[in-house]
C-alpha cells in the first residue's frame, strides 16, 4: 500500500481554506504560491537522514529502503515537502510527521482531504 505525506506551513495572514488546491498546485504541480512560506528544505533533509540513518539511502538523500519496514521517496519544492510512502509502519511515517511539526509543518492527507493543523494558529 502506498500513502502520501504533504507538509508546508502558510503564511502568517494567509487563507487556509483550501488545502487541496495547494496540495494540487505545489505539492503535484510544482508551482509557487504567495499564501506559503518557504521551508529550510536542506535542514529538513538532514533531519530525516538523521532519523532513518539506518536505512539504505539512495539518490542523493531522496530514496530510503529497509527490508521489513517499507520505502520513502523524498519530493520537494521550496514551499512543500512530500513523502512517497510504500508498506511503511505507521510508527515510521508517524516520525516522518513528527519531524515536520518541528518545523510548524502540519500534515496533509490527500487520502482523506484533511489537514491536521488545529494545533496551529488559525
Amino acid at each position: 500500500m502506498s500513502v502520501d505525506l504533504n507538509f508546508w506551513r502558510y503564511k502568517e495572514n494567509a487563507a487556509r481554506d483550501d488545502h487541496s488546491a495547494v496540495y494540487q498546485t505545489v505539492c503535484c504541480g510544482g508551482a509557487l504560491m504567495e499564501e506559503l512560506e518557504p521551508l529550510p528544505i536542506g535542514e529538513i533533509l538532514e533531519k530525516v537522514a538523521a532519523a532513518f540513518s539506518g536505512w539504505t539511502v539512495r539518490n542523493q538523500g531522496r530514496d530510503f529502503e529497509k527490508p521489513g519496514r517499507g520505502a520513502f521517496q523524498i519530493d520537494t519544492t521550496p514551499q512543500t515537502v512530500r513523502f512517497d510512502c510504500y508498506g511503511m509502519q505507521a510508527a515510521d511515517m508517524n516520525a516522518l510527521t513528527d519531524l515536520l511539526i518541528e518545523f510548524g509543518c502540519p500534515l496533509y492527507d490527500p487520502q482523506i482531504s484533511t489537514r491536521f493543523d488545529s494545533w496551529t494558529d488559525r
